[in-house]
């Protein structure tokens, strides 16, 4: 009989274990490993004031196809549910705007685009960035290094920053080109003369009427209730895998009872615990994977009376520079106004913040009780909003995301082919080529196919 181990019950894990099941067949042996009490990994839904409500990733880019064909192959398909047409805005320069179109993740193909964000000398340093010398990329740099030098602090603190801040949890200062903006890399490489031309070619000549994102109804947590419920494989809960060794037919783990052999191995578990892991069968990969570093947030989840009247608006972003007016700092990076934004939560009226950048633990530091405390400051500075909540959840992700700093991309390749030398075993998650659900899931097919590909037919 065929034995397969998955480390991580997290979204990548779970897929991993599904994708073995349908290419094993019945009998294979699969087990799941999780360390923690409860599966999904930085997917989770739980009851806020009796709705179900999603306080990990709250949504997946519909246009990206992995999540959407999964949702639809596994029978969900009549959950998937797309945002209503709340507009999303960002906090810049002390007002609340509408986040502007035009732009690659806040770099814009014209001077117009975010005209409404910046200030006049702003808009006159975009402007003027067509006409410097030629931009020229030897090799990767950090985002923040290369956008500042071309168009000044303003349209990156204002702009790409918080863009930034609600993917990764981490500014445009420690990330890197390739890895963050790969299209914009590529139009470079290709020839694009300034970034503005760059972002420009990239930009579709008109609007897609196809929604950007995607969530079930009932919480993304129902994504891996599923899978598990069809990959079958045998649950450890309340599980450290504590090592890896390779045997003469396969792989042995050590476990706090003993140790498991198994066939093969799918390690889909954060950096510094697949560092941990393959520090002594792949000691390459590991010490590449060292270099993954990671951010911690927080997310607030608010459920406010009913007829509180929210703004007309899906959310908005805030960068890091801005502040209240006594200049004090505003805890919470992004507010998501969740009953504007999807119109299946049609219970309570739902808030949350998230809280949290790389390197400044700042508000997470704070007991929950007072971190409800600067969210709901920060919710009445940005909107009026003071009404006392009926419910609150706090959900914390220590080392939540994965940062991709400079040279990622060959990080994470360096790690991939150290790993490709050793039947058996394959890799999976966040920390390689996507934070975003779509690219774990890609990941854990590609796992789980290199491990069905190299396993004899019994």
């Amino acid at each position: 009989m065929t034995k397969v181990a998955v480390v991580g019950g997290g979204i990548s894990g779970a897929t991993a274990a599904y994708r073995l099941r349908q290419s094993l067949g019945a009998d294979a042996e699969i087990v799941l490993f999780e360390s923690s009490g409860s599966l999904g990994g930085k997917l989770r839904t739980v009851e806020l004031a009796g709705t179900r409500y999603d306080v990990g990733a709250e949504a997946f880019l519909a246009r990206r196809p992995e999540a959407v064909a999964l949702v639809e192959e596994i029978g969900l398909g009549g959950e998937l549910a797309h945002p209503t047409g709340a507009k999303s805005t960002v906090r810049a320069g002390g007002r609340r705007v509408g986040l502007p179109g035009g732009t690659m993740m806040g770099i814009p193909g014209s001077a117009d685009a975010v005209a409404e964000v910046l200030s006049d000398d702003g808009r006159r340093r975009v402007a003027a960035e067509a006409e410097l010398p030629a931009v020229r990329l030897d090799g990767d740099v950090a985002l923040g290094e290369l956008l500042r030098g071309r168009f000044g602090d303003e349209l990156v603190d204002r702009l790409v920053d918080p863009l930034l801040g609600g993917v990764y949890a981490g500014g445009p200062d420690g990330l890197g080109l390739r890895a963050t903006v790969p299209a914009l890399a590529k139009a470079i490489d290709d020839g694009a003369p300034s970034l503005t031309s760059a972002a420009a070619s990239l930009l579709p000549a008109t609007p897609s009427e196809k929604p950007v994102f995607g969530t079930l109804s009932h919480g993304l947590g129902t994504l891996v209730d599923r899978l598990v419920e069809l990959g079958k494989p045998e649950l450890r809960l309340n599980t450290l895998v504590r090592g890896l060794s390779r045997t003469a037919a396969g792989w042995s783990l050590d476990l706090a009872g003993g140790g498991l052999e198994v066939d093969a191995v799918v390690l889909a578990v954060p950096a510094p615990a697949a560092r941990r892991l393959l520090e002594h069968v792949a000691p390459v990969a590991s010490a590449a994977l060292a270099g993954v570093e990671l951010a911690s947030m927080a997310v607030v989840g608010l459920a406010l009376p009913p007829g509180t009247e929210l703004p007309a608006a899906s959310g908005v972003l805030i960068g890091a520079s801005e502040r209240y007016p006594d200049g004090r700092p505003l805890a919470a990076k992004a507010f998501t106004f969740s009953s504007r934004k999807w119109a299946h939560l049609d219970g309570p009226v739902l808030v949350r913040g998230s809280v949290g950048r790389f390197g400044e633990p700042g508000a997470l530091r704070a007991e929950d009780d007072e971190l409800v405390r600067l969210v709901r400051s920060d919710l009445a500075e940005l909107t009026g909003i003071t009404a006392e909540p009926i419910d609150v959840h706090v959900q914390r992700w220590g080392g939540g995301l994965p940062q991709y700093g400079v040279g990622h991309l060959d990080t994470v390749g360096k790690a991939e082919r150290a790993v490709a030398d050793l039947p058996g075993l394959a890799i999976a998650g966040a920390a390689l080529h996507g934070v975003g659900v779509p690219a774990c899931i890609a990941t854990a097919t590609a796992a789980a196919s290199r491990i069905t590909s190299g396993l004899p037919r019994r």
